[in-house]
């Protein structure tokens, strides 16, 4: 009696994928068409919307022509306008575009970990207690706003702390995690309220307003912390990339791969909320970016997981379209960049609600 071995058959891959091969065969990479095409689509709007930030200005008479900003940065222009391109208008841009990046990855990650969409820093607590340690360095201590970005910085890191230890059960569910983060969350708010309930009325005027989100007062040296940041961080990320997509699939299943859920699920918070501190010590709380850009990536994309450089490149250009409608909506008035984006969370929320409760209809 003769036996045959079958040939395994080839995976089956959608006509979206592609693989990039070497020259030499030994090394392939898959790619997503769709999602390249989406985020060099995202890249061009960002620097277009960026460009156009860079040539309005707030006050009757300050717009300057595209060439005038080119200018700007080869040195050809006049101080002044070299002052107002490079030092008063760039800083904020490029701390939106780095900055936006930084929370859709923070969201990414914690919405990853806790299968949640809701699973959002600040939703769960980060941002408030970041707020906290700024409304304590600025009301309490007086450090200015200098202070406030340290304190804003070991006040998320202590919230982190705090909320992992209450959650830690063994482990830490996602649905604790959520529930505790709520709980810790509406507690900083309520103590933030306190804080400038019982201020001077200009210090409690200056204190609310950053804890907006304000980039009117971003320079250079505010930009280095969060670049810094992110280079620390997403070599970081990208190392646990591959175990932190097993808890899509659950903690169970994750860990019968042989991840280790625990001590993966710590190092991927340490990130998460270094990279939403980092930028709420910088511009202050900026409410929903991170809540609404890794779920916008994942739709566009039609993708089974959160993309994180899709996720990353809605972030910022949502953050730098934000920023541009707070400086010129109300001009020359400058409205906190944290209002706009709570509208479009806002709208956001309202818009899955509907689609939400079509379905539910069907």
């Amino acid at each position: 009696m003769s036996t045959s071995t079958a040939r395994p058959e080839p995976a089956i891959w959608p006509t979206r994928t592609k693989f990039l091969r070497s020259f030499s065969g030994r090394l392939s990479i898959k790619v997503d068409l769709r999602t390249v095409v989406i985020t060099a689509a995202l890249a061009v709007v960002t620097v277009g919307v960026s460009l156009w930030s860079l040539t309005v200005g707030s006050v009757e008479g300050a717009n300057l022509p595209l060439d005038r900003v080119f200018g700007a940065f080869a040195g050809t222009e006049t101080p002044a306008v070299t002052r107002i391109v490079v030092e008063g208008r760039l800083p904020r841009v490029l701390v939106a575009i780095f900055g936006g990046a930084a929370l859709a990855l923070s969201g990414a990650i914690f919405q990853t970990v806790t299968r949640n969409p809701l699973g959002s820093p600040d939703i769960i607590g980060f941002t408030a207690g970041a707020n906290t340690g700024a409304l304590m360095a600025l009301l309490v201590f007086g450090l200015g706003y200098n202070g406030a970005t340290f304190g804003s910085l070991i006040g998320g890191l202590l919230t982190g702390v705090v909320i992992y230890v209450l959650a830690f059960r063994g482990g830490v569910q996602g649905y604790r995690l959520i529930v505790i983060g709520i709980g810790v969350s509406a507690m900083l708010t309520a103590f933030n309220g306190v804080l400038l309930v019982r201020a001077r009325v200009e210090n409690a005027a200056a204190a609310a307003a950053w804890g907006q989100g304000i980039f009117e007062q971003l320079r250079f040296q505010d930009v280095i912390p969060v670049v810094v940041v992110l280079v620390i961080l997403i070599p970081a990320l990208t190392f646990f990339t591959p175990s932190m997509r097993m808890f899509e699939l659950g903690q169970d299943s994750a860990r019968s791969k042989g991840v280790h859920t625990e001590r993966v699920q710590l190092y991927l918070l340490i990130i998460g909320v270094g990279l939403v501190a980092v930028v709420t010590a910088v511009a202050g709380p900026i409410a929903f970016i991170a809540l609404i850009a890794p779920q916008v990536a994942m739709r566009i994309t039609r993708s089974p997981g959160i993309p994180l450089v899709t996720g990353a490149a809605v972030g910022a250009t949502l953050l730098v379209i934000s920023d541009a409608i707070a400086r010129t909506l109300l001009a020359p008035i400058q409205l906190p960049v944290g209002v706009v984006t709570t509208a479009l969370g806002g709208v956001y929320l309202l818009g899955l609600l509907i689609v939400q409760s079509r379905k539910a209809s069907t």
